[in-house]
């Protein structure tokens, strides 16, 4: 693998760990999550990107206030969705779905036309998301930890947890078509975005001041931790928060670099491990039920994704290249 790749996968992979030791704890802690990881990229965007406010914006600020309105309730959707009987394996699998609303949206909007290949793929990832959505609706309904006048009400909060997750599916997908039309306008300026993406929210996150408050109390009544080396002693909660925002940090950079200097082929494949490894994580640390149907409707959904990214063509000259190469005596 390039270093890059080595690095972007790091960096995904402890930021995975760092979350899931969070939300294990306290499973509604997303928002302040999120804010340290907004607040932390703001003021590193700040400091080098902008130069302190001195440099000018590429792409005039208004546009990143729409950008930033849509970015901001994607992220706030995504969130509190978990609060309302969504699963986090069947969160990760619903996004995978972003193909799906991406396409969508692409045909209505900027009225493009795609290959059978292409919607061949589209209906495998929305079969695979059909089915684990089916299966997740079951085990709901049928929670033998419920009573009867329980049941009904939960199974109606985990209705709205889908139609959350599908608003901010559409959402994300508005935005991408969004910035993909100011970079044909303006041209690429991913650090800016960057920047500003993180920055223009922070305002935003007043009105989770009280959930944001309320969970820094408890991270703050968590029994404390030694850092090793520094010999720093803080709640072992803040310690996984601070892990999470450096590496998620480290994750975001190492996206742009592997955007700016790898190959679209590698980029593709680190996106798809990422989602692969993010479910397979999250079945085994949380222990949540995982049948057949659901191995066999997240297969529907990567082999969908990789059919849509045209990965196997790619492969090909690839592999062709690589036994070409001179062997080592």
């Amino acid at each position: 693998l390039e270093p890059n790749v080595v690095f972007v996968l790091c960096g995904i992979a402890l930021t995975l760990i760092f979350l899931l030791l969070a939300c294990r704890q306290f499973p509604g802690c997303g928002n302040i999550v999120t804010f340290s990881q907004f607040l932390f990229i703001a003021v590193e965007g700040f400091i080098f990107e902008t130069n302190f406010g001195r440099k000018k914006p590429a792409i005039p600020i208004r546009y990143y206030f729409i950008m930033v309105a849509m970015f901001f309730t994607v992220s706030v959707v995504n969130n509190y969705a978990l609060n309302l009987n969504i699963a986090m394996p069947l969160h990760m699998i619903f996004r995978s779905g972003s193909l799906i609303a991406s396409m969508a949206l692409g045909i209505i909007i900027l009225k493009k036309r795609y290959s059978v290949y292409k919607y061949t793929s589209i209906a495998l990832v929305s079969l695979g998301i059909f089915t684990c959505t089916f299966m997740s609706a079951k085990q709901v309904a049928s929670d033998s930890s419920l009573n009867e006048d329980d049941g009904p009400q939960v199974f109606l909060w985990w209705l709205l947890g889908i139609a959350a997750l599908t608003f901010a599916l559409l959402m994300s997908a508005r935005m991408g078509i969004f910035q993909e039309m100011l970079y044909k306008q303006f041209g690429k300026h991913s650090k800016e975005a960057l920047f500003y993406n993180h920055a223009l929210p922070l305002p935003g996150f007043l009105l989770l001041a009280p959930n944001i408050y309320h969970h820094a109390v408890l991270f703050s009544q968590t029994e404390p931790f030694q850092i090793p080396v520094i010999g720093l002693t803080l709640p072992i909660m803040w310690f996984y928060l601070l892990m999470n925002v450096v590496t998620q940090y480290v994750c975001i950079r190492g996206v742009f670099i592997l955007t700016t200097e790898c190959t679209s082929l590698t980029v593709t494949l680190v996106v798809t491990l990422r989602k692969f490894v993010s479910l397979i994580f999250s079945i085994l640390y949380f222990r949540n039920p995982f049948t057949a149907w659901h191995w066999l409707g997240t297969t529907f959904v990567f082999v969908g994704t990789l059919m849509y990214t045209e990965v196997w063509n790619s492969l090909g000259p690839f592999l062709a290249r690589w036994r070409k190469r001179p062997k080592e005596e």
